[in-house]
């Protein structure tokens, strides 16, 4: 089957459409325009490719998936969870989890080339397309910051009430996973049940997550993201799943 090339005004096949290939490689073409971005994640696909190559366009069969009900940090990861909860109240907690105040530096500690690996696949133009789409409020970070410093973190797509991730990266033990955890507490107060781990990995499933058959997948997708998008503002998550915005920069007195 010839794999179709996507115009600009080429609207996507059914993702369906990919049974033929095993991982669910779909199309081939097109932009990461935001409207674009809306379009496919809503129909359970995204893109992944690398530099050089044209955009291709994806929707595997399994899916994997973390249900928020499912979530399963190991005993260490829990203890550590407490040590962190109750030093939230402090004057200056060692650890702090914040929301959307370091973008463009998660997405580009998550592009860097992993040990073992020559490149990356979130290219030069996916990081500014994120980025522009972070700007537009559907892509966010979750950012674990120790001692003052960007230690760890991930980010993803918020699209009605489902969460799709897109990569995490850390620079200190658990770092990236404690802002899962948080994550997983505010998405369940936000009343959502599945965020999209896209791949198969031995790291995601000893957290909970599992493969689910794409139709199962696209249907919760196609449901979920016409529902309202949760509030986002920059700020630090607690550990009960609540978001506490940064107060506003106080106006310059030379303003207007």
């Amino acid at each position: 089957m010839k794999l179709p090339w996507l115009a600009a005004d080429t609207p996507f096949p059914p993702a369906e459409f990919a049974l033929t290939d095993p991982d669910g490689l779909l199309a081939a073409g097109a932009d990461l325009s935001p409207d674009r971005l809306i379009q496919a994640y809503s129909n359970g696909i995204f893109p992944w490719y690398s530099e050089g190559e044209p955009v291709l366009w994806w929707s595997p069969d399994p899916r994997m998936v973390l249900a928020i009900k499912d979530f399963a940090p190991s005993h260490s990861l829990r203890k550590l969870l407490r040590q962190v909860a109750s030093q939230e109240h402090d004057a200056v907690p060692r650890v702090r989890i914040r929301v959307d105040t370091a973008f463009p530096q998660v997405m580009a500690a998550c592009a860097a080339p992993r040990d073992g690996q020559p490149g990356t696949w979130i290219t030069a133009a996916m990081q500014e397309a994120y980025r522009a789409w972070h700007e537009a409020g559907y892509v966010h970070s979750i950012e674990t910051w120790i001692d003052g410093e960007l230690a760890g973190g991930l980010y993803g797509i918020n699209l009605g009430r489902m969460f799709f991730g897109e990569s995490m990266f850390t620079r200190a033990p658990n770092a990236s996973k404690i802002a899962l955890a948080y994550l997983v507490r505010y998405l369940a107060a936000q009343g959502v049940e599945w965020v999209d781990c896209q791949q198969q990995t031995r790291h995601l499933a000893s957290m909970g997550a599992r493969p689910l058959p794409r139709a199962r997948f696209l249907e919760h997708v196609r449901k979920t993201t016409a529902l309202p998008r949760i509030a986002w503002a920059p700020g630090t998550l607690d550990s009960s799943g609540r978001l506490h915005p940064d107060d506003p920069a106080p106006a310059s007195p030379d303003a207007g």
